[in-house]
C-alpha cells in the first residue's frame, strides 16, 4: 500500500481543496492517506477514521519558531516512510518541502496553487519569492494551478518547464454539482434576496471573498458607485469577511458602508454559498492575482456569469466574450464599463450564464476533477492506470 501525506497550514484549505482528493484516492487506489496542518479538534473529528491526521504547530509569517515545525516534520517523515508527500500554501510549502527533501522522501510534490509573492512589493516581494523558488528547488515535481501561472512561474525563474505540469484543465477539486443544483436556483434566489431586502427586480452584483485591496474589492466599490448613480435598480452583494488591514481606502469603505445599496453579509458557511450565489445575476472578481478560481466555478455551477481580470488563474477558467467578460486589473474604468454594459442586456447575462454552466459542468464538475487527479497520483506513484 502505497503511503502519502498532504501538508497544508490551516484545516480549512485542507476541508476546502484536499479532503475529497483524499477519499478518492484511498476508496479509488487503497492508497494510505494523512492529512497534516495546525492543530484543529473539529476538523480532525470531522474526518473518516481511514483518514489520519497529524497537527503540526506552524507559525504563519517569517518566524523563528518555523525552525521547530521543521524539525517536527522531519521526525514524522522520517518515522512514517511516506511514498509521495505533497505541500501547498506559503508556511506549509516551506517548512514540509525542506523536511521532505533532508529525510529524503522519493517524491516531493509541491500543488502550486497560487503565487503570494505576486500581490507584495518591496521586501515582503523578495522574502516571499526566495522561499516560493525553496520550495520549487526541494520538490522533485511541481503542479501548477494553470497554465498561465505554470508560464508565470517559469518566466519568473521559479523552475524549469520540465518539473512542472498542470492536472487536466486546471484547478484543484471543482464544484459538487450535486449540491449545487441549478434546478433550485430559483427557489434559493427568492429566499436569499428576501433575506437581504433585495428585491426581485433588483440587478445584484456579487462579489465573494475576503474583502481587501488585492481582491479588487476598492475597484469594486469605486466601479459600484458609478454604476448605481445611473442605474436605480442597481444592488451589490460582498460576501465575506474583511481582512484585518485590508488596504482599501478608509473614505472608500466608509462610503460603501453608508450606501444602502450595497449589502455586506459577513462571513457565510460554505454549504449556503449556493443560494447566495442564486441570489446575484453577475460575479464581479476584479482581483490582482489567483489561483484558478473557485469563487468562478462555483458561480459558473449555478449559471451566473463572471466579470474578472485579465490575469493568470481567473481568465482560464471561462472563455472572454463567451462565458465571462474580462477587464485589466486596477481599471476602475474598465471595471464600471463592463459592470454597466451587463446591466442593459438580459439577453447577454443569459447567454455568458448559459455557457458558464456547460463549462463547469463539462471540466470542473468534481468526478471529472477527482478522475484527473486519480490517474495523476498513479502516474506519479508508478501505478499508472487507464
Amino acid at each position: 500500500m502505497k503511503k502519502i501525506c498532504i501538508c497544508t497550514t490551516i484545516a480549512s484549505t485542507l476541508k476546502s481543496f484536499v479532503v475529497e482528493t483524499a477519499k478518492y484516492l484511498h476508496n479509488e487506489c487503497g492508497y494510505d492517506v494523512t492529512l497534516i496542518c495546525s492543530p484543529d479538534e473539529a476538523f480532525a473529528k470531522s474526518l473518516p477514521e481511514y483518514l489520519h491526521f497529524i497537527p503540526v504547530d506552524m507559525p504563519r509569517g517569517a518566524k523563528l519558531s518555523g525552525f521547530k515545525s521543521i524539525k517536527v516534520f522531519r521526525k514524522i517523515f522520517r518515522e512514517q516512510k511516506f511514498d509521495l508527500v505533497q505541500y501547498s500554501t506559503p508556511n506549509a510549502a516551506c517548512y514540509a518541502s525542506i523536511a521532505a527533501k533532508k529525510e529524503k522522501v522519493p517524491i516531493r510534490l509541491y500543488c502550486q496553487w497560487g503565487i503570494r509573492y505576486v500581490g507584495l512589493s518591496g521586501v515582503s516581494r523578495k522574502i516571499f519569492k526566495i522561499i516560493e523558488k525553496l520550495v520549487c528547488k526541494n520538490s522533485t515535481h511541481i503542479h501548477a494551478v494553470s497554465q498561465k501561472n505554470m508560464a508565470f512561474a517559469i518566466g519568473e525563474g521559479l523552475y524549469k518547464a520540465k518539473k512542472a505540469s498542470v492536472v487536466g484543465n486546471g484547478g484543484t477539486i471543482g464544484v459538487d454539482m450535486t449540491q449545487y443544483d441549478v434546478n433550485n436556483k430559483s427557489e434559493w434566489r427568492t429566499a436569499t434576496r428576501e433575506q437581504y431586502g433585495l428585491s426581485q427586480s433588483d440587478f445584484v452584483y456579487g462579489f465573494v471573498g475576503r474583502i481587501s485591496k488585492d481582491k479588487g474589492c476598492e475597484e469594486l466599490l469605486n466601479a459600484f458607485f458609478e454604476v448605481s448613480r445611473k442605474h436605480e435598480n442597481a444592488r451589490l452583494l460582498i460576501v465575506g469577511p474583511f481582512e484585518n488591514d485590508c488596504g482599501i481606502a478608509a473614505d472608500v469603505l466608509e462610503k460603501a458602508k453608508k450606501n444602502e445599496k450595497i449589502v455586506f453579509t459577513g462571513r457565510v458557511d460554505g454549504a449556503d454559498m449556493k443560494k447566495y450565489y442564486s441570489a446575484i445575476d453577475v460575479l464581479v472578481h476584479p482581483t490582482y492575482r489567483e489561483g484558478f478560481g473557485m469563487v468562478i466555478q462555483e458561480a459558473g455551477a449555478m449559471a451566473v456569469p463572471t466579470i474578472t481580470t485579465n490575469i493568470p488563474g481567473a481568465s482560464e477558467v471561462m472563455e472572454d466574450g463567451v462565458s465571462c467578460l474580462l477587464v485589466e486589473p486596477r481599471s476602475t474604468e474598465q471595471l464600471a464599463e463592463q459592470m454597466s454594459e451587463v446591466i442593459l442586456s438580459d439577453e447577454l447575462i443569459k447567454a455568458l450564464g448559459a455557457q458558464a454552466y456547460e463549462r463547469t459542468k463539462t471540466l470542473y464538475n468534481r468526478p471529472v476533477m477527482l478522475e484527473f487527479q486519480r490517474k495523476d497520483y498513479e502516474k506519479l506513484l508508478g501505478g499508472d492506470k487507464e
